[in-house]
């Protein structure tokens, strides 16, 4: 069903609506535990006589009403990091060189940093006002389920003090594990239905974070005995930790929805279309797509969310009315969609072809001073778009589905016309030749001992296939770049499968490099080593 908010205001909705629907298993997990800690608590009454007739029932509503605000806090901070895309984050040196370029030298940070630093910097920043929201969050809620009524500052203090210790480490393992990132999931189901199948994980993993943050706060009272002198009883005392275990357990498994909640509801499918029926789907139903495609900002949630909504569109037989309005009789609409899906495909094979080119050059350097060119590594800034697999698995997937369909759909043959075909087809092959000299494997297909590069340098093929080979293949960008060129290849067959008859014919008649291979130069080598790939694949011997 088509959505009539507009498309900007996604993301926006999307944020407020997460921070409502937090609230509510927050409030039962206090509730259920409050009980809990009554009753453990019920062998030890307190002493404390209250200085009016209602002030257990005022402590206890801001003590809800605190850690409503701590959770509130931590749900929030979620938004200052969380991203469909792994950014690169500024290291502790870079971050500390930079302020000092800012306070002591005048004009200093626009000279000598480049945008791209300025970003990873602010990223960072954010970061760190992360771990710090998420220790103070620690703190209040500590302090809101373990202190109880008549307790004292020095009680206040230690509890907070353990609550904030367990915030940052609990901070510091979500974001090196790289928990911020958007997983968007295979199958969309109903976010009632995602969020049930993820409360067995989160309930698990709380209950190992809770017994180290157990063992961590047991170690504080062994170190610190003056706690020990103010406990009346030792049955106390192990109440006390009783409480502090299941209350450490209460806040991390709030912490723990909180982030499947977050992920469940910012990952869920949103439709950039017009209602069904309306005069906006009856002229241009494509334009609120489009839009959403070539004006959001590169790598951001809305961006992923209209590549998610155009790969649902083109690969499954839901809304296929949509899916008909690509294939107008001008041709523009689906050019627009090609060019949108062919784009980051086209960034990664030139991206990695300049990185390839530069490392065969340093290797070259090196085997003059007679050391061995597989020691040479690609420099992280070309292999850092390999962690976008995501995104380029939707474009290729998309890609060659709408090519697929226009086989049958196609009623303007638009798609051939336009040359998309032979577009989407030279792309797919260039940027999987790209992956493939990346993960060392030769890209000479008939012992050709040079091919051109993304900017033109003759690459020698021995050189190429062997970067990075000693050290790349357990790495985690080695596997998504086998990840990557599994899409592509599958991608490619879709695509041959479907016109498996017609590419024969034309490869008969010496037509198919006319047919189905650009004029113009491919991201990364040449027509011919594309035009040879395409026979491996129409042999189905492309490997």
């Amino acid at each position: 069903m088509a959505s009539s908010s507009p498309p900007g205001t996604v993301v926006h909705n999307r944020l407020l609506g997460f921070l409502i629907w937090q609230s509510i298993p927050s409030t039962v997990i206090f509730f259920i535990f409050k009980t809990l800690s009554s009753t453990i608590s019920s062998t030890s009454h307190s002493t404390v006589k209250p200085p009016f007739p209602f002030a257990p029932s005022v402590f206890a509503f801001i003590t809800f009403l605190t850690f409503h605000l701590s959770q509130l806090l931590f749900s929030f901070s979620l938004s200052l990091i969380s991203s469909p895309h792994p950014h690169r984050l500024a290291s502790p040196l870079q971050l500390a060189l930079g302020l000092i370029r800012f306070l002591f030298v005048p004009g200093g940070s626009e000279l000598s940093e480049s945008p791209e630093s300025r970003v990873r910097a602010k990223l960072s920043i954010g970061f760190l006002l992360f771990l710090a929201a998420v220790a103070v969050s620690g703190f209040v809620a500590m302090v809101s389920v373990c202190v109880k009524f008549g307790d004292g500052v020095g009680v206040i203090g230690a509890v907070g003090f353990r609550g904030f210790v367990m915030g940052l480490l609990y901070g510091l393992y979500y974001v090196y594990y790289r928990r911020w990132v958007f997983e968007f999931p295979i199958i969309q189901r109903p976010p009632f239905f995602s969020f049930k199948m993820g409360l067995p994980s989160a309930i698990t993993r709380s209950l190992k974070l809770s017994c180290l943050a157990s063992l961590f706060s047991a170690f504080l009272v062994v170190f610190l005995p003056h706690q020990l002198q103010n406990q009346a009883t030792i049955g106390k005392v192990i109440a006390e930790q009783i409480i502090f275990y299941i209350g450490s357990f209460l806040v991390f498994l709030c912490w723990e929805i909180s982030h499947h909640l977050h992920q469940v509801l910012h990952t869920k499918r949103f439709v950039f279309a017009p209602p069904k029926g309306s005069a906006a789907a009856e002229t241009n139903p494509s334009e609120h797509l489009l839009s959403a495609l070539e004006e959001s900002s590169p790598n951001s949630l809305l961006q992923y969310l209209a590549y998610l909504d155009l790969y649902m569109v083109c690969e499954n037989n839901v809304d296929t009315w949509r899916r008909a309005a690509f294939f107008e009789e001008s041709g523009e609409t689906y050019k627009r969609v090609i060019y949108v899906c062919l784009r980051p495909l086209e960034q990664l094979a030139s991206k990695l072809g300049e990185g390839l080119e530069s490392s065969v050059e340093k290797s070259s350097q090196i085997s003059n001073q007679l050391l061995s060119p597989t020691d040479q590594r690609l420099d992280p800034k070309y292999s850092e778009p390999l962690n976008n697999f995501q995104l380029y698995a939707w474009c290729a997937w998309t890609a060659a589905s709408l090519t697929t369909c226009s086989h049958r759909e196609d009623r303007f043959g638009v798609a051939q016309l336009s040359g998309s075909n032979a577009s989407v087809i030279s792309t797919l092959i260039s940027c999987l030749l790209a992956v493939e000299s990346y993960m060392g494997k030769k890209t000479s297909l008939q012992s050709a001992q040079h091919f051109m590069g993304s900017t033109g340098f003759k690459l020698r093929t021995s050189s190429v296939g062997n970067i990075g080979m000693g050290k790349k293949r357990a790495g985690p960008l080695h596997s998504k770049a086998y990840a990557i060129a599994d899409v592509l290849r599958n991608s490619i067959y879709h695509i041959v499968s479907t016109f498996h008859d017609q590419m024969a014919s034309s490869a008969k008649k010496g037509l198919l490099e006319k047919d189905w291979i650009i004029s113009d130069k491919p991201p990364f080598g040449t027509r011919e080593l594309l035009v040879q790939k395409l026979h491996l694949f129409l042999d189905f011997r492309a490997s």
